[in-house]
């Protein structure tokens, strides 16, 4: 029979540690702030029933029956009721649907609900998500991710986090589902905005900026200011296999240990994420909800990390009746504790049958208390135990502020991406009289107001959507038919404007996460432009006017027809809530885009998997009938100013492992404005003993230069990164010969030369 319920060799090491930890005297009172937290712990956890601590690793959705009544009031279903008898891990988005004062009277009356309806007053966690922002009702709206990694701004990120937190916490919220650390590079899928992109030096450094932001540095966790952050999905989620939710994820072990672990070890050790959340599918066949390997021997053993591993949505009960790894639903729950999940997210079968299973096997309870002092330490860190509640006089101050306002506009700004300006088409000018056409199906109804406040009185504006690219149906949008009338209209308009800029692209319709039932889908198999929208842009180039492109999407698109076509892109992925009055301004030549692209954008889905950092070999041949190259490279965004990069130098020929290197390089702006630059520097190894990626991304710097003015930027090289995994699985550092190119994209560079020697 396989599969039989067993304890492992690995997970019985796991246990005699348990058994090891030594016994705190009960007689401490764990509501006393004097004792450190784990003396906390120590003195709550034996207090707790087995059925009790169960119910500290279980989260439920706010969805079943924790919500407000026609006058604001908390009102709780008989089955959340029930649920609360015993107490609860926490709940996920309680009150996402109400604003933040709201949401936070709410949150304190179900806290206090929750603290007096259970014996030893434990409080609840509250869980939320953030892509675009806290996902609730009432709080600042930033850019998606993705957009965010086009800033190449770590510094920004932090800061834009550092609002998410401090928000979320003023509704009463504790823990964010966010940020993914997940290297994304498979256009197909629906969940491509949630990451930070395809590379892993990037995503590393804006998932810890990110982490830091939300936790306030850590220290905003226990003064009540900030919430934790729980980084996704470990490990290799955003690499499924065709790009499908939910399909078998293989990626080699040399590449998970240098390109996929990378952000998720930062967000352990340098960010101290409070949480780490699994990941929905396998890792070369083996369910990563069930693989102490991973999150045990890797996240703990290897790395150290001390908060707790939750479930994806319902997954440990998947390993039995989707992953068929487990024979039996407590088969499935036995799996996913032996491997180090502590808290199950919504499951009804799974988890609960613990209690039962203990009565069978009492060494389970061991590994139950593991989970359940992660647990409990989380809530101490939090300081939930001492102050629980919101105060509201400071919630309508501190949620949609002025200030967020300005970061989320600063955010924007930094991440539009100019793609192409052909002769110079943008900027437009404010002080010509002249008719410009929005057209679209990515126009929204406030597009024309934010483009009017920026442009001024000279400026006149045309609006027009024409069609929108789907039916909008939330489980499984369908493409409209292509609609004649629409298109015409549309090119009329065009036609009696001086300039046009064009609304294309795809929206959250056409790009989303694809869930676990059928009926409702995310992922693409192709990746152009859905509906009429190349034939639009024809038809508007073929009218003579001058012709802007502003690209909005949450999956990487190959424009080609797009970029032959237009005079000028911008893109923008998806922005904040004044994304097109940022839009706007560049547009207009108020601020010079800087932002640069965080993927690569191939010509092709055929040329899928697709991104700079591959190996050297693949290369080395092209396809027929495609033109060579991606259609964009990573990195790769251009600017109002005109920047020249000059005087490379590496401080020495040489370095060894016990040295560094300097790199300077000379950047000038020799156009006529101010604006901003990404400075990126790659290094390639020349010749490894296991075959090496083309080049690697090791540093980037954003500098701002006023017309004319020069700096000198430097990097760092350390030993460290110019470690890999070598041909016996170990990290090596080989003594040859590297090549260093600092430049404006991964394709336009100045390079020189060292030497490691050791």
């Amino acid at each position: 029979m396989k599969k039989l319920l067993f304890l492992s060799l690995f997970s019985a090491g796991i246990l005699m540690q348990s058994c090891d930890k030594k016994d705190v005297t009960t007689s401490k009172d764990y509501k006393d702030a004097t004792l450190s937290i784990e003396e906390r712990v120590e003195a709550l956890l034996p207090k707790l029933s087995i059925e009790e601590k169960v119910a500290q690793m279980r989260v439920f959705h706010a969805n079943i029956g924790a919500k407000p009544d026609e006058n604001g009031k908390l009102k709780l279903s008989k089955k959340v009721i029930k649920k609360l008898e015993l107490g609860i891990a926490g709940i996920k988005n309680p009150g996402e649907h109400i604003d933040a004062v709201a949401a936070a009277k709410l949150n304190n009356e179900l806290q206090k609900y929750i603290i007096e309806h259970n014996r030893w007053g434990i409080p609840a966690l509250f869980v939320t998500e953030s892509y675009n922002g806290v996902d609730a009702e009432g709080c600042t709206k930033f850019g998606r991710p993705i957009a965010s990694a086009a800033s190449f701004n770590p510094d920004l990120v932090r800061r834009q986090w550092d609002v998410v937190g401090r928000e979320a916490r003023l509704r009463g919220m504790h823990m964010c589902h966010s940020p993914e650390a997940d290297i994304v590079r498979d256009p197909r899928f629906g969940r491509m905005s949630e990451a930070f992109g395809e590379d892993t030096y990037l995503t590393t450094q804006m998932v810890t900026s990110a982490i830091k932001g939300v936790q306030g540095n850590y220290e905003g966790l226990g003064k009540g200011t900030h919430i934790g952050a729980v980084a996704k999905h470990f490990a290799g989620y955003g690499q499924v296999l065709g790009g499908s939710n939910f399909a078998a994820i293989e990626i080699s072990e040399r590449t998970l240990i240098d390109e996929v672990y990378p952000p998720f070890e930062a967000a352990v050790k340098e960010a101290k994420t409070l949480g780490i959340m699994a990941s929905h599918g396998d890792l070369n066949g083996v369910a990563s909800h069930g693989n102490p390997e991973l999150l045990t021997g890797v996240l703990r053993d290897q790395w150290g990390f001390e908060g707790y591993v939750v479930s994806d949505s319902n997954d440990i009960a998947r390993l039995f009746y989707f992953m068929n790894v487990a024979e039996s639903p407590e088969a499935a729950a036995q799996m996913g504790l032996e491997a180090g999940i502590d808290i199950d997210l919504y499951a009804e079968d799974s988890y609960a049958y613990l209690p039962e299973m203990v009565k069978k096997n009492p060494e389970l309870e061991k590994l139950i208390d593991r989970s359940v002092r992660r647990v409990l330490r989380t809530k101490f860190i939090l300081g939930l135990f001492d102050n629980p509640y919101i105060n509201i006089e400071d919630v309508k101050a501190g949620v949609r502020a002025a200030s967020s306002f300005e970061l989320a506009k600063e955010s924007d700004l930094e991440s539009i991406i100019l793609l192409k300006n052909e002769e110079n088409t943008l900027p437009l000018s404010k002080e010509k009289a002249i008719k410009v056409a929005l057209l679209g199906p990515l126009l929204k109804e406030n597009t024309q107001a934010m483009f009017e406040s920026i442009a001024g009185n000279n400026v006149k504006f045309l609006a027009e959507k024409g069609f929108n690219l789907t039916n909008e149906r939330g489980g499984a949008p369908e493409l409209l038919p292509r609609d004649p009338k629409a298109i015409n209209k549309l090119v009329k308009t065009a036609r009696s404007a001086d300039a046009v800029v064009l609304f294309l692209g795809g929206d959250k319709f056409t790009s989303k996460e694809a869930y676990f039932n059928n009926s409702t889908l995310g992922d693409r198999a192709t990746i152009d432009p859905v509906g009429p929208q190349d034939e639009l842009v024809e038809k508007i180039k073929a009218l003579g006017k001058p012709v802007i492109v502003v690209l909005k999407h949450r999956r990487t698109l190959s424009i080609n027809t797009i970029a032959e076509q237009a005079d000028a892109i911008l893109d923008t992925w998806d922005l904040s809530e004044f994304g097109d009055e940022s839009t706007a301004k560049i547009i207009f030549g108020e601020v010079s885009p800087s932002g640069k692209l965080p993927v690569t954008v191939p010509r092709t889905i055929g040329q899928l998997p697709y991104h700079y950092s591959m190996k050297e070999i693949n290369y080395k041949k092209e396809y027929l009938f495609l033109g060579k190259g991606p259609l964009f490279p990573f990195g790769h965004g251009l600017s109002y100013g005109n920047f020249e990069y000059s005087n490379l130098k590496v401080s020495n020929a040489e370095i060894t492992p016990d040295t560094e290197l300097k790199v300077t390089v000379t950047v000038t702006n020799k156009g006529n404005v101010k604006a901003k630059e990404v400075v990126q520097m790659y290094i390639k190894d020349e010749i490894g003993s296991v075959t090496r990626p083309d080049k690697e991304l090791k540093g980037f710097e954003k500098i701002e230069l006023a017309a004319g003015e020069s700096k000198t930027v430097t990097f760092t090289i350390t030993p460290k990164m110019l470690e890999f995994t070598g041909i016996a699985m170990k990290k090596v550092l080989e003594a040859g010969d590297y090549t260093v190119k600092v430049g404006t994209s991964s394709k336009e560079y100045i390079e020189t030369t060292f030497k490691l020697k050791k």
